[in-house]
């Protein structure tokens, strides 16, 4: 389980370190998980000469215990949100707007995605 974190941890800190180095638009954690992804993908190609915990599904059981309690990453956030209420009010019906027209748009382009992997497997 701990080389399994540290990998988790290695890929967003080199993210990071890409993102800031480069002056990326895009944020590092987002660029560490296409890391990971990578990771992943030359893991499953190439299983020999891997440490056990990253090809026996450790790495798998960390994730899904890190997701298993994500909601508890949200209680700082939700802190921040009660302790600067002012803003809230200020900007309230803007943060909402803003809110609902992403929420559609994630949602839209869900179903574009869905339906285009759906045609190409054939399902």
């Amino acid at each position: 389980m701990i080389l399994s974190l540290t990998l988790l941890l290695l890929c967003q800190l080199a993210g990071e370190i890409l993102a800031r180095t480069f002056a990326l638009p895009v944020p590092g954690p987002v660029i560490g998980m296409a890391l990971l992804l990578g990771v992943l993908g030359l893991r499953d190609r190439r299983p020999g000469g891997l440490p056990a915990p990253l090809t026996d599904g450790t790495l798998e059981r960390t994730g899904k215990g890190l997701l298993a309690h994500l909601s508890l990453l949200f209680v700082p956030a939700g802190a921040g949100v009660i302790g600067r209420l002012d803003v809230l009010a200020a900007h309230g019906p803007a943060l909402a707007v803003a809110l609902v027209v992403s929420t559609a748009l994630a949602l839209v382009a869900t179903v574009y995605t869905f339906s285009f992997v759906a045609r190409r497997t054939g399902r």
